[in-house]
């Protein structure tokens, strides 16, 4: 099977997740489960954090389970803070037709989450970290999940792109997805990475 037929086969695979999403139970969340909420963060916060969620829509519990090593997360983001305002640059899919790099308060990427994590990478600026973010915002959601270019960018990549640019020594640790035909970076990149420490985790 040439590569071009099985990278359509995974935007196809991808494609037909998404309309499950979408058509069966677009907003199906686990029960009974308190949401994490802003000002449980707040404290722990810097500016340039990388903050993880995790929800309970069927997409997200797909994504969390694509990590090899832990399956806490489904989602992360790049935290900004100016002038006492928190917000978080991140790229998410199935926005209802906002499929773009964008940043959002706090409380909106909150909205969400079941269970959320806070990340802080060693021997960088942090705030350098957030700036660098906000030059992708406005680029679309990387459907094909291609980490060889960065006009399209999908969660991950959003933090893979930015630290490529600060430092190119920095690894992160990626999974082969046999049906998407590629490497992907998982949403265990940080915790399971020597740059970055764990702040703080609140959840299930």
């Amino acid at each position: 099977m040439s590569k071009n037929i099985k990278i359509a086969a995974g935007v196809l695979l991808i494609i037909t997740v998404i309309l499950a999403v979408i058509v069966i139970q677009p907003k199906r969340q686990l029960q009974n489960i308190q949401h994490i909420k802003a000002d449980e963060l707040l404290p722990y916060l810097n500016d340039g954090d990388i903050i993880c969620r995790l929800s309970g829509r069927i997409w997200s519990l797909f994504i969390r389970d694509l990590s090899p090593a832990e399956k806490r997360f489904s989602h992360l983001g790049i935290v900004r803070i100016r002038n006492n305002a928190v917000t978080v640059i991140n790229a998410e899919g199935l926005q209802e037709g906002d499929d773009i790099v964008s940043e959002v308060s706090l409380e909106k990427f909150l909205e969400p989450a079941l269970s959320a994590g806070i990340f802080r990478l060693h021997n960088i600026d942090t705030s350098l970290i957030s700036d660098t973010a906000m030059e992708f915002t406005g680029r679309p959601f990387d459907w094909k999940f291609d980490m060889d270019e960065d006009e399209y960018i999908y969660c991950t990549e959003l933090l893979y792109v930015v630290l490529k640019k600060l430092d190119p020594s920095i690894k992160l640790n990626t999974v082969w997805i046999k049906e998407f035909g590629r490497y992907i970076l998982p949403l265990d990149i940080c915790s399971q990475s020597e740059y970055f420490t764990e702040i703080k985790y609140l959840g299930i």
